[in-house]
């Protein structure tokens, strides 16, 4: 079941699109993920978009509680997961761990983003859980 997506994060994530595009446009490919990230930072910053990096998101099983076991590119928001790659191949298991960042973090909607592609539009996926 999938839950609605409110305006707000839909305008938000137009701009995640946007800030994808400007960056891929002015860099290219090729570049390590860590680039990418900081770029992606700078204009989440730019644009006043608030944001984390590098966000711990802690697991729990039962009683058992994993405190560091999933950490999140960019947490935007604090309702939206971007996930960056800068990879030449692309991975389905990509998708399956932003699906599960999604339902373990309880939130609905995220982006997966590769920049290591010739058109940055192949390297976008929108995901909603």
């Amino acid at each position: 079941m999938t839950t609605a997506i409110t305006i707000h994060d839909e305008k938000i994530g137009k701009q995640i699109v946007d800030i994808a595009y400007s960056i891929h446009k002015a860099l290219g490919a090729g570049l390590l993920e860590k680039i990418y990230e900081a770029c992606f930072c700078y204009e989440l910053t730019k644009r006043q978009i608030p944001f984390l990096t590098q966000q711990k998101v802690p697991i729990v099983y039962d009683n058992l509680k994993f405190e560091e076991a999933l950490r999140l590119d960019i947490l935007v928001n604090n309702t939206i997961i971007i996930e960056l790659k800068a990879q030449e191949n692309y991975h389905p298991v990509w998708e399956a761990q932003l699906l599960s960042y999604l339902r373990l973090s309880g939130l609905h909607l995220g982006y997966l983003i590769n920049f290591n592609v010739p058109l940055i539009k192949g390297g976008i996926k929108r995901m909603v859980l």
